[in-house]
């Protein structure tokens, strides 16, 4: 938006009208000042906010893979822990026989790593989950605060950019209700014209 104004402004200062009338260039030129100051300051808002808001998000946003990948180990180590304790289960529950029991035994082996590496993975997403979770706000917070320190200033300087131009342009004094009249009756004029189609 401050940009397509600049370039309106610019080709504001270009027209004809301003080689005419000494007026007229003055408040073109006293817009293209304060559209010129305009753009300047939303660039360096653009700018904060990328550095203070958009690079945080993406950095936090980067540790979503790793967290993903972390739940899946947790999913893929309960899977196996599940089938191995079924096995270990299903040969509880058969006839203490000898080849019974050896393979009984040889379950338990294998089910022991499975389960020890099933809840090391699960006691880590227990513990580092809700630390994680609950860490958003602190990361958050001075990226917030510093959107709407940005806004602020952005608004603040706009407010008075736009004071400026306002007292600048109204030199005649004009109450606004003869301005809002004066603008309307030269909307009509252009309204009348063969080119401006209704819609």
């Amino acid at each position: 938006m401050s940009k397509s104004a600049v370039k309106i402004s610019l080709d504001l200062l270009s027209n004809p009208l301003c080689e005419q009338d000494q007026d007229f260039l003055n408040m073109v030129t006293a817009l293209d000042t304060a559209m010129k100051r305009m753009d300047a300051f939303n660039q360096e808002k653009v700018n904060q906010i990328q550095k203070t808001v958009i690079e945080p998000l993406k950095k936090f946003g980067s540790v979503f893979p790793s967290l993903n990948m972390a739940v899946k180990r947790r999913e893929q180590a309960l899977q196996d822990y599940r089938r191995l304790q079924a096995k270990v289960e299903k040969y509880e529950e058969k006839e203490k026989t000898g080849p019974v029991l050896a393979k009984l035994h040889q379950a338990r082996e294998e089910l022991r790593p499975v389960r020890d590496d099933f809840e090391a993975k699960n006691k880590q997403l227990l513990d580092e989950m809700p630390r994680f979770y609950n860490s958003r706000l602190d990361y958050f917070q001075p990226s917030f605060e510093s959107l709407i320190r940005a806004q602020v200033v952005y608004y603040s300087e706009m407010h008075k950019i736009f004071g400026d131009l306002t007292q600048q342009l109204d030199q005649s004094g004009h109450p606004d209700e003869q301005r809002e009249q004066e603008n309307e009756a030269k909307l009509s004029e252009l309204r009348a014209l063969s080119i401006v189609a209704d819609d």
